[in-house]
C-alpha cells in the first residue's frame, strides 16, 4: 500500500493556493488576465519570450541567420517574465492564445504574421530565410524527423523528469523513476543516431540541432536541474561529443544570453534590440 493517501475527487476544482500550483503561471483557462499592448520595436521581426530552452532554440536561430549577414533577419527581443504573468497579457494573447514562450510578430508583412509554438517559429525562420533546413526532400524530411522528435520529446525531459526531480514541492518515488527510465531512454535514441551521424539530421547543422541543444546539450554541459550524475549523462558521449561542438559556435553563445534572467549576470542579455547590445555592460544587462 503506498504512503501517499490522495485520492482523485470525483470533480477536480483548482486551488490557486495549493502548494506548487503555480498559480501565475498555470490556470486551468485560457484568455487574458489583464490589458496590456506588447512593444513593438525598429524591426520587421519582434520576439516575446524568455531565456529557456524552449526561448533559445529561437534566439540561437536569429543570431545564426545575423551570422549569415542576413541583414533582414534583425530582431527586437522583448522580456516575457512568466513568472509576473506576462503571457497573460491581452497583447500576448493576442500573438499567441496558448500563453507560451516564445511568441514571435512578424511586421515585414502587412497585416503582420503571427508565429507561435518554438518548433514552427524554427520551422517559418527555416523556410523564410533559406537556410538551416535542407532544401532536397530527404534532407528536409530528416530534419523535420528530429525536430518534431524534440516537440514531442522535451515535455518528457523537462515537464515530467525536471519538474518532478527538481521543482515539485514533494518527491515521489514512482513519478521520479518514471520520468528518469523516459529520459534515459532518449538520450539514448540520441546516443545511438549521433554514434554515426555529427549532426542529427546527418552532416549538416539543421533546426533539428538548433531545437534540440538547449534542452539536451543543457542537460550535458550545464547541469540543468541539478541532476547530470543522477541521470549519468556523460555516459552518452556522443552526445557530449554533439553537445560540446555546438555550444563553441558564436551564435550559440550569443543566443542562449538574449532574455536570459538567471545564471551567471555576464550570461545575461534582458532585452535585445540590436547587435551592439552584447557589448553593454553587465549591469545595464541587469537593469534592461
Amino acid at each position: 500500500m503506498s504512503e501517499n493517501a490522495y485520492q482523485p475527487a470525483k470533480v477536480w476544482t483548482w486551488d490557486p493556493e495549493a502548494k506548487g500550483n503555480g498559480a501565475k503561471t498555470n490556470r486551468p483557462f485560457a484568455g487574458p488576465t489583464h490589458e496590456k499592448a506588447l512593444p513593438v520595436g525598429k524591426h520587421p521581426l519582434q520576439l516575446y519570450s524568455l531565456g529557456t530552452p524552449n526561448g533559445q532554440k529561437v534566439t540561437i536561430l536569429l543570431e545564426e541567420l545575423l551570422a549569415l549577414n542576413l541583414k533582414d533577419a534583425e530582431y527586437d527581443a522583448w522580456l516575457i517574465r512568466i513568472g509576473d504573468g506576462d503571457q497573460f497579457s491581452s497583447g500576448f494573447v493576442d500573438v499567441n492564445p496558448n500563453s507560451k514562450i516564445p511568441a514571435l510578430s512578424d511586421h515585414s508583412a502587412t497585416p503582420p504574421i503571427r508565429v507561435f509554438e518554438s518548433g514552427n517559429i524554427l520551422l517559418y525562420l527555416a523556410e523564410k530565410y533559406g537556410y538551416f533546413l535542407p532544401k532536397d526532400i530527404a534532407g528536409r524530411t530528416e530534419t523535420l524527423n528530429w525536430l518534431f522528435w524534440l516537440q514531442g520529446s522535451a515535455p518528457y525531459l523537462g515537464g515530467g523528469f525536471g519538474h518532478f526531480y527538481h521543482y515539485a514541492p514533494e518527491k515521489i518515488e514512482y513519478a521520479i523513476n518514471r520520468f528518469t527510465l523516459e529520459a534515459k531512454r532518449q538520450f539514448d535514441v540520441l546516443d545511438r543516431r549521433l554514434a554515426d551521424n555529427r549532426y542529427l539530421a546527418g552532416d549538416d547543422y539543421t533546426i533539428a540541432d538548433i531545437a534540440t541543444w538547449p534542452w539536451y546539450g543543457n542537460m550535458v554541459l550545464n547541469d540543468q536541474y541539478g541532476a547530470a550524475e543522477f541521470l549519468d549523462v556523460q555516459s552518452y558521449k556522443n552526445v557530449v561529443r554533439w553537445a560540446k561542438e555546438i555550444a563553441q559556435r558564436p551564435a550559440v553563445i550569443r543566443g542562449r544570453k538574449v532574455n536570459r534572467v538567471m545564471g551567471d549576470p555576464a550570461d545575461q542579455l534582458h532585452e535585445r534590440h540590436d547587435a551592439a547590445d552584447f557589448d553593454i555592460n553587465t549591469e545595464d544587462k541587469r537593469q534592461a
